[in-house]
């Protein structure tokens, strides 16, 4: 089955997904961490780390990042959950040099390591992680289902899945309020960092078209994931899903 949302790429509808996903990333890392500390206000980092503190009753010791970008994920995985090993993976070269950059300033290079990794195609052994953990990365997946086996197929037994996602808020006034930002500030924004415009327009079209809340819990549970259930953030803005293998 496909989703809306593995239909909406950032340039075209001639190209794959995952290639256009790749190049979009690689032409704004150097500017991401600076990007998304102006449009979100810093709010992200909040939640972030509250949902990582939902992983510490089951004090996982190797973590899987998926889409872990420039690292901000995994880095706080180890502060807040001190694992053993953080595997930090992504498609973007050019995102995952900046987080490597980030780990080697803090010393941290024994704990986290980065590698390429196509999440619908893993080279990682099987039942080999106790959490797989995803910060705003699955709307950009190509293949949602095939993405959400290969976790399953890597987490060992009992393992957890935990996600975040941005959602479209469906109540007022916050639901006016997302649309005012995304139509005018998002790429006002986006424009005084001179960064390229189209990745910003698809923020908004891909959050729009990705399966939230109930049917996402029903993906989830089709794909082999138990114990499902989430939380909202921000009146709606964002949606923390957790599961178990």
């Amino acid at each position: 089955m496909s989703y809306k949302v593995e239909k909406v790429h950032p340039y075209n509808a001639e190209q794959g997904k995952k290639e256009q996903v790749t190049h979009m990333f690689n032409e704004i890392a150097l500017r991401y961490d600076l990007m998304n500390g102006a449009l979100s206000l810093g709010i992200d980092d909040y939640w972030r780390s509250d949902a990582l503190k939902e992983l510490r009753k089951y004090r996982p010791q190797h973590i899987l990042d998926i889409a872990t970008g420039t690292g901000d994920f995994a880095i706080m995985a180890h502060r807040i959950l001190h694992p053993e090993k953080v595997t930090a993976v992504d498609i973007a070269e050019g995102m995952m040099e900046v987080g490597r950059q980030k780990v080697k300033a803090k010393g941290l290079e024994d704990v986290i390591s980065f590698g390429y990794q196509d999440c619908a195609a893993m080279t990682l052994p099987d039942n080999s992680f106790d959490a797989a953990i995803i910060s705003f990365g699955v709307r950009n997946f190509e293949d949602i289902d095939r993405s959400f086996q290969e976790v399953l197929r890597v987490l060992r037994p009992g393992g957890v899945f935990l996600f975040l996602e941005l959602s479209t808020p469906g109540q007022s006034p916050m639901k006016e309020l997302y649309a005012a930002y995304t139509k005018y500030v998002m790429p006002f924004v986006s424009g005084l960092f001179a960064t390229e415009q189209r990745a910003y327009k698809y923020l908004p079209e891909s959050i729009a078209a990705f399966p939230q809340g109930r049917e996402m819990m029903l993906i989830l549970k089709k794909n082999g994931f138990r114990n499902i259930r989430l939380r909202r953030y921000t009146l709606g803005i964002n949606t923390l899903y957790i599961s178990e293998k």
